[in-house]
Parts: structure tokens; C-alpha cells; sequence
């Protein structure tokens, strides 16, 4: 058997990584010049860097064995430090009782709860939206302060407009109650991945994991093709049969697994009925510009990352580099920070900007917040990625259900990952899909319905934790 894995992000490394452990031949195309995806790590400055924060956290025992079976003792846990920033306040994130209570001041946290309270005594109704669901939960107040300008900045549509599918997978479980209990308690016990307050993170930065999953695929005698654009999977009677490089060249494979954006994918298909063509062009990526600005200096703020609340930026978030593990900053004296834009590359001037008026917005911004005081910035670096976040508009199911049943038909074709499979996926996410579609190839068996996972996420076979001494029962 001879399997190709289109994309080595977290998913399409993954199941190449457990196939060549099960003895089976692979090619692994990727596009750019580094594996890893949106969980990459450059190198720029004589630092290391993410592409904006990425931790990684599960409870499922398979994920943990798999990430530490390739990090091997080469982590470190991280305490988690991360805040809102809402109209020059800091707010901690998760919720901090007396925190929210002084920030917010006597009256507007009494119209917070009196929000909350009047929630309980008449629900605002659900009608499949996200502002709908969070003001349920949490009231109309902190909807506004803590929910709607962020989520607005990320998905470039209103919250009504936003489905409510996206807080049931990233915030299903967590409650106005939960948040308080989390703050009095110091996190004992919880197990919320919103409010885990450490995580375990490679010494070499998030891309580590999946280098070395690439290393292993090649000194094992298989290919990883870099800077390697796949252009289109060709299928005969429902059947993937091989793929055509960007080059020209065609391949034949007994198995393809795909982790490239699903539009493209199905667009390129050839058989594909145009009902489906005309679902899958309804459905629509996010794109980020990240700029990265080095300041000539240490210790400027506590926090791993910060969210961006305020209306009067456009950031949206904040990454601050020397907040992780020493070793990615390589004793310099300086520190890089990540500042995130959203933008839909076809929509918005933004994307289609200079990197030195770049520059210049993100400098402007980050004197704004106070953050970094007077400390010298001495260079910029811009990084923009096409199709990063699938977004969940209201009804998007409706548009991806034609799409998934259609794929469901192709034989010997499996799609994976965020970008492959249409999911707002998490690492652990991705690595099970990664995890799960290499088993079933290896083993001959019926594929497992890999679209539902995050889901229904919170099943474990086995439960266990990452601890600095290594797997830990949960």
C-alpha cells in the first residue's frame, strides 16, 4: 500500500507519522517551506516564535501518548497567564472574583449580575446564534464586554450572524457559575479546557512536535515533499485514485488522505455534482495577517497572550514570546510579540497593505495599550496566512452537511484537520484525526466517522493529563 497525505499541519503529520509506524509507505505534501500549520514555529531574530499562541492541552489518553512519545523529556509545563484587555483595563482570564469586581467598578459589576440574574428569570430566546446562546449564559452585559467585540474582530460578522456552534464546541460546558467556582477554588478539580491554567509546550516551540514527526517519516523511508503544492485529487467511479502536483506531475495512490482547505478540494474533485459545488463555495475562511514587532526590551507584561476587547483597536490579540519557555528566546534581551489581524483577503484593504504600513499600525496599537511603556521597537516582521479559521455563519451546517455526505461516497479518500474537514480544531483535535484515519488505512477497516470529532468531544476512552513528570490519570 502506498498512501498520500496532502498537508503536514498537526493532522496530515500525525497520520503520516502513525502510518510509517505501522509499516506503511507515504508521500506527505506540503505546500510551504516548514511543517506544522498554523501550530509552526519560526525562526526570526535569533528567537523562536509560533504563529501566535499555541498550546497544547487533552485529556484523551491516545493524544498525550502520541505528543509524548515525540517530545520525549524535551517540555516544560507552562503556567498560564492570559488577560482581557478592554478599554485600557485588564481583566485576568480565567475569571478572577475580585479582579472583575474592582476592574469593572461597583456599578457595572452589579449590572453585570442584575444582566445575569434577569437571564435566568427570562431567557433570551435560542435562535442558532452565538449572541443568542452567550447572553443566555452569561447575560447580555458580559456578552457585550467579554464576548461581542472580540468575536467580531475574528470572524468579521456580526454575532447574530455568528452560529452557535462555535460556543457549544469552545465554551459548551463553561457558566458565569463554573467561572466564579474556577476562581475560588484556584482551578482544583476543573478539567475546562477555556480555564486549564497549565499546559505542557516543547522546548523548541509547538512546531517541535511535528518536525519531528516529519524527521521520523523520512528516516523511516518515506517522503516528505516540501514547498510542494498539491493542485487536485483525481477520483474514477467514486474512487480517489491520485493526485496532480501543482507542476503537472500525476501519481497514482492506493489511498489519499487530505488535510487541504476542503473548498479547494472539492472545487478540484472531478466528478463532484454542482449541488455540492454550490455548498462548498458558501462556505468561507478566515484569513490573519500576524505582525511581529521586536522590542528592545524584557519583562514587559506577565501574560502568555491578551485578548484584544477594545472597539478602538483593530488587534486582536497580543503574543508575548518570552512568557513561554526560556529556551525559544535564546538568552536575547529583547522580546517579540505577535499582534493578530482577521481579514478576509478578497473583502478587506487590510490584506492588501504593505508590510511597513503594517508595521506602523501594529506599533501604533501597542503604544496604545501601555504594554510595552517606552521601550525602543527595532524591527518588524510581517506573516499573513490564507484560510486559517473555518467560519461558523449561521447555518453553515446546512452548507457543509451536502459536502460531508458527498465525501462520506468517495472510497479511499479521507479528509482531515481544520482546514480539510471544515473544524475550528484544537492540536489534540487534529492529532486524533491524524491518529484515527492512520489506524483505519493501516488496519483495513471501515473508516471512522471522522467528522465528528469536536463534536462531540468529551468521551474519553482513557483520561489522563500531561504533568511534568510525564501521564498522569485525570
Amino acid at each position: 500500500m502506498k498512501v498520500a497525505v496532502i498537508g503536514a499541519g498537526p493532522a496530515g503529520v500525525t497520520a503520516a507519522y502513525e502510518l510509517v509506524k505501522r509499516g506503511v509507505k507515504v508521500d506527505l505534501y506540503e505546500a510551504s517551506d516548514r511543517v506544522g500549520g498554523m501550530a509552526r514555529t519560526l525562526d526570526l531574530w535569533n528567537q523562536k516564535i509560533d504563529i501566535g499562541p499555541h498550546r497544547f492541552f487533552s485529556n484523551d489518553n491516545r493524544i498525550n501518548k502520541i505528543w509524548l512519545e515525540v517530545a520525549d523529556k524535551d517540555y516544560k509545563m507552562v503556567d498560564r497567564m492570559t488577560r482581557i484587555y478592554y478599554k485600557k483595563k485588564f481583566f485576568y482570564y480565567p475569571l478572577k472574583a475580585f479582579n472583575a469586581l474592582f476592574t469593572l467598578g461597583p456599578f457595572k459589576a452589579s449590572m453585570c449580575m442584575l444582566s445575569y440574574f434577569k437571564e435566568k428569570i427570562k431567557p433570551t430566546p435560542d435562535d442558532g446564534s452565538f449572541e443568542n446562546w452567550v447572553t443566555n449564559r452569561f447575560g447580555r452585559r458580559l456578552f457585550e464586554i467579554f464576548f461581542k467585540t472580540y468575536s467580531e474582530k475574528l470572524w468579521g460578522i456580526s454575532c447574530k450572524e455568528l452560529d452557535s456552534d462555535f460556543a457549544a464546541q469552545r465554551i459548551k460546558k463553561l457558566s458565569l457559575f463554573e467561572a466564579i467556582k474556577n476562581a475560588l477554588f484556584a482551578g482544583r478539580g476543573n478539567k475546562h479546557k477555556t480555564l486549564v491554567d497549565q499546559f505542557a509546550y516543547p522546548i523548541e516551540g509547538t512546531g517541535m512536535i511535528y518536525e519531528r514527526m516529519a524527521q521520523y517519516v523520512r528516516d523511516n523511508g518515506s517522503q516528505v515533499h516540501m514547498n510542494t503544492p498539491v493542485q487536485s485529487v483525481h477520483t474514477v467511479n467514486g474512487q480517489a485514485k491520485s493526485l496532480t502536483l501543482e507542476n503537472g506531475e500525476v501519481i497514482a495512490y492506493d489511498f489519499i488522505v487530505s488535510s487541504m482547505p476542503l473548498t479547494l478540494l472539492v472545487n478540484r474533485l472531478p466528478e463532484v455534482p454542482s449541488a455540492v459545488k454550490t455548498a462548498v463555495n458558501n462556505l468561507k475562511f478566515r484569513d490573519t495577517i500576524i505582525v511581529y514587532l521586536k522590542v528592545d526590551a524584557v519583562d514587559l507584561f506577565p501574560d502568555n497572550w491578551l485578548y484584544v476587547h477594545s472597539p478602538d483597536l483593530e488587534m486582536g490579540r497580543v503574543t508575548n514570546f518570552c512568557n513561554w519557555v526560556p529556551e525559544i528566546n535564546n538568552n536575547e534581551k529583547s522580546t517579540i510579540l505577535a499582534l493578530e489581524y482577521w481579514c478576509y483577503r478578497d473583502e478587506d484593504q487590510i490584506w492588501k497593505d504593505d508590510d511597513q504600513k503594517l508595521i506602523e499600525l501594529a506599533k501604533k496599537e501597542i503604544r496604545h495599550t501601555g504594554l510595552i511603556k517606552d521601550a525602543k521597537i527595532t524591527d518588524g516582521h510581517v506573516f499573513k496566512i490564507p484560510r486559517c479559521y473555518p467560519v461558523y455563519k449561521k447555518g453553515y451546517k446546512t452548507q457543509l452537511e451536502p459536502v460531508e455526505t458527498y465525501l462520506k461516497t468517495l472510497k479511499n479518500l479521507a479528509v482531515i484537520g481544520r482546514y480539510g474537514a471544515f473544524k475550528y480544531n484544537n492540536q489534540d483535535h487534529s492529532i486524533l484525526m491524524g491518529y484515527l484515519a492512520a489506524k483505519d488505512i493501516a488496519e483495513g477497516k471501515d473508516k471512522v466517522d471522522l467528522w465528528q470529532i469536536n463534536t462531540d468531544y468529551d468521551s474519553y476512552q482513557e483520561s489522563s493529563v500531561i504533568t511534568e513528570t510525564g501521564l498522569q490519570e485525570a
